[in-house]
């Protein structure tokens, strides 16, 4: 007695219909993720807590007291503004440590603001 084995055909509409149900899956779960990471940080800004201290500016300061150059002396319209920025936010510029190496010599910048009280930012 033999038996004969049957052969299961790959049904390949039936396979496509697999993958297509488990993409439209995925893609419902990942929507959903989506949506609650999305309520979770609007729940979470909303929030005020009394964990959070504020931090005095000048705490933070390097030590830079020399005033920036006048924006109006560079002709690059890029140069200018950044110039300008650095007059804008002098205390947060002199809270970030430059990192071009500028703080040895021969510049000694104290920090990043220093770059921006002669011609050194304009390159």
């Amino acid at each position: 007695m033999s038996k004969k084995k049957k052969s299961k055909k790959s049904n390949p509409e039936k396979k496509t219909l697999k993958q297509k149900n488990l993409i439209i899956i995925v893609s419902v779960l990942l929507i959903i993720s989506f949506v609650v990471i999305a309520l979770q940080l609007k729940s979470t800004s909303n929030k005020t807590s009394d964990s959070v201290s504020v931090v005095d500016d000048n705490s933070l300061r390097r030590g830079e007291i020399r005033s920036t150059l006048s924006s109006t002396q560079f002709s690059d319209p890029f140069i200018a503004e950044t110039y300008q920025i650095a007059k804008d936010i002098p205390h947060v510029l002199d809270s970030v440590k430059c990192y071009c190496l500028c703080d040895r010599p021969p510049f000694n910048h104290k920090s990043l603001l220093s770059c921006y009280v002669d011609a050194h930012a304009a390159g």
